[in-house]
C-alpha cells in the first residue's frame, strides 16, 4: 500500500475519487495509485530490477524465518517448490544481472 498526502480541499477532488473508485481486492473499494497519479499528473516511478530483486530477497528471507511459516512446516507443509527454491531463483537472477552489467561496461 502506498500513502500519499494530497490537498483534498479542491472542489473536484471527491468526485475524482468516486470516478476512479474500483474494487482493488474482494470486498475492498479503493483507488489505484497509478490511476490517481495519472489523473493528477504525477508520474509514478518504476523501481529498477535490482531494487525489486533486493526487496524480493528480503521478503523471502522474512518469510523463511516467520513463525507462521515455521508452524506450517512443523504441521507437515511440503510444497513442490519451497523457500530455498525461491532464494535460488533470485540468486540466479542476481548473477545474470551482475553478468550483464559487467559485459556492458
Amino acid at each position: 500500500m502506498i500513502e500519499i498526502e494530497i490537498n483534498d480541499e479542491h472542489p473536484n477532488f471527491q468526485s475524482l475519487l468516486e470516478e476512479l473508485a474500483t474494487e482493488i481486492e474482494p470486498g475492498t473499494i479503493g483507488v489505484k495509485a497509478e490511476d490517481l497519479c495519472s489523473r493528477l499528473g504525477i508520474e509514478m516511478s518504476i523501481p529498477n530490477l535490482c531494487q525489486l530483486l533486493e526487496q524480493a530477497q528480503t521478503l523471502v528471507s522474512l518469510i523463511a524465518t516467520h513463525p507462521d511459516y515455521k508452524q506450517l512446516l512443523d504441521l507437515g507443509y511440503q510444497p513442490d517448490l519451497n523457500i530455498a527454491d525461491a532464494q535460488t531463483a533470485l540468486t540466479y537472477l542476481q548473477w545474470e544481472l551482475d553478468r550483464n552489467r559487467e559485459t556492458s561496461v
